[in-house]
């Protein structure tokens, strides 16, 4: 086969993407803009240590299940080292004044938080149940044969998450510790879509992973198999703009004036980004303007902290702490009473590490408190933004030290990002964590197909389908499924797990 695939993009997406038709013998070309692969891959180092920008810990990825049996397929497991977190206590919840664990199993959960809520076995069950029942729904992400896509059960995806949580206790504050890992998918109360909640909960219930090293294990790993199949990944190669005729996309334009000419497309860009990219009739003005519409999940600031040589006993649980009573509420923050939440969690340098040399602290940020230096450059944006960035930052650490004592005295040194920050590395709309917000109330308005209306262009990416390594990686069958036949791929990687 002789069809050649231009992939702009070289996220997690776009690298599957191309994994997949390489090896089923299309000829890639993967084209990034920035020096290093990888989107929300991408790692950097400070001071000799390894800091990680997006996917900071993954699921699913004990032997014979689904993210390991992907693995498995795309050739990652012999490049990519884990270290399982705690099986007691994955994810730890801080909220009231108390912290809650998530255990890993549906038994082990309920039992943990039984133990804090005797009266809640019951909705627990029914809590869990419901998670399960949503995967196994999902022919993607059980490896079924199907001949379609299996839509869910309308109630999965019709009712929001918050309403869900509250369907299952009167307890105010189990229903606060249930949605307490939201930021995992920056959720909005009444909007996000149960399914999103459910598949997102159930992928680290089954199993918790850090990776060692680094998640930019992942992109290397996935570059060098594309390559070894006679692909191509070339960094610093913007695309600006992707050339089509009257009926289809012919080529895609560098931003030093070459075409890369092809016979389909696919962008693993912001929809947002892949449209500002066409000047053509096939694209409508409704369809533009739709997409530009769209409301998408909210930003964050990040510290990156470097510790002091052996002061910090290692973490291996990730720790969500709340100030606000409400968690759906954090995202809606007054600026003067930032930050309401915290996520922190530390980084696995190497397996079975006694004492932990860097941690990463997240909290949510709209973009509005940084929209006045937009258009500004990387290391460019001057001393005011130099001192908006020390004071966020001051005010988060403060933060921390109030629930894990003794750490600011332990910090070497810090580093930190802004939504401009992640804007300028991953393209997705003002910054946003996992692109386009689904809604529960608008489900068919804000969900953005692979396919496009230039017939050989196709979109791939956290914004298609669902986000997340898991759903990325799902989004990408889809994807490539439109060139190769879904069933084509399912059935390689259903014999790769038996």
């Amino acid at each position: 086969m002789d069809k050649h695939v231009v992939i702009v993009g070289s996220g997690l997406g776009g690298l599957t993407c191309g994994y997949l038709l390489a090896k089923n013998g299309y000829r890639v070309s993967v084209l990034e803009k920035n020096a290093q692969l990888g989107g929300c891959l991408q790692n950097f180092v400070r001071g000799g240590v390894k800091f990680e920008t997006g996917m900071h810990y993954i699921g699913c990825m004990e032997e014979g299940q689904t993210l390991y049996t992907f693995f498995r397929y795309l050739a990652l497991l012999p490049d990519v080292k884990l270290s399982p977190l705690d099986k007691d206590a994955y994810d730890i919840i801080s909220i009231a004044g108390e912290r809650f664990a998530f255990a890993n199993g549906k038994e082990r959960f309920v039992e943990s938080l039984a133990q804090r809520f005797p009266g809640e076995r019951s909705g627990l069950l029914r809590y869990m149940q419901t998670i399960e029942d949503v995967a196994n729904q999902s022919p993607m992400y059980t490896l079924r044969h199907t001949d379609a896509m299996v839509l869910l059960n309308p109630a999965y995806v019709q009712q929001s998450a918050s309403e869900f949580i509250a369907s299952v206790t009167a307890n105010s504050l189990l229903r606060q510790v249930l949605a307490g890992n939201l930021p995992l998918y920056a959720g909005v109360k009444g909007k996000t879509p149960l399914y999103i909640h459910a598949l997102i909960s159930n992928f680290y219930n089954k199993s918790a992973f850090r990776v060692v090293g680094g998640s930019d294990a992942i992109a290397k790993s996935l570059a060098r198999s594309i390559r070894a199949m006679g692909g191509s990944v070339r960094p610093c190669a913007q695309v600006v703009g992707i050339r089509c005729n009257d009926c289809k996309a012919t080529g895609a334009t560098l931003n030093d004036g070459e075409v890369v000419s092809g016979d389909y497309f696919i962008s693993n860009l912001h929809p947002l980004r892949t449209v500002e990219l066409l000047d053509t009739h096939l694209i409508r003005k409704s369809y533009r303007q739709r997409i530009a519409s769209l409301q998408n999940t909210v930003s964050n600031f990040t510290v990156y902290i470097r510790f002091k040589k052996n002061a910090v006993p290692y973490l291996n649980s990730n720790l969500y702490h709340y100030n606000a009573p409400n968690v759906w509420e954090v995202g809606a923050y007054r600026p003067s009473a930032w930050p309401s939440s915290f996520l922190y969690m530390h980084l696995c340098s190497a397996g079975g590490q006694q004492h932990a040399e860097a941690a990463i602290l997240m909290g949510y940020m709209n973009f509005e408190e940084v929209a006045r230096w937009k258009g500004t450059k990387v290391g460019q944006r001057g001393d005011e933004y130099e001192a908006f960035k020390r004071q966020k930052a001051e005010r988060i650490l403060n933060e921390l030290e109030k629930q894990m004592p003794g750490t600011r005295a332990n910090i070497d040194q810090y580093y930190t990002s802004t939504p401009l920050t992640y804007f300028d590395y991953t393209g997705t709309e003002n910054g946003s964590m996992y692109g386009i917000l689904r809604d529960c109330n608008e489900l068919m308005q804000t969900t953005v197909s692979q396919r496009t209306k230039v017939p050989n262009l196709f979109q791939t990416g956290q914004s298609i389908n669902s986000h997340g390594i898991l759903g990325v990686i799902i989004g990408a069958i889809i994807t490539a499924g439109e060139l190769l036949g879904m069933n084509t791929i399912m059935s390689q990687i259903r014999e790769m797990a038996d």
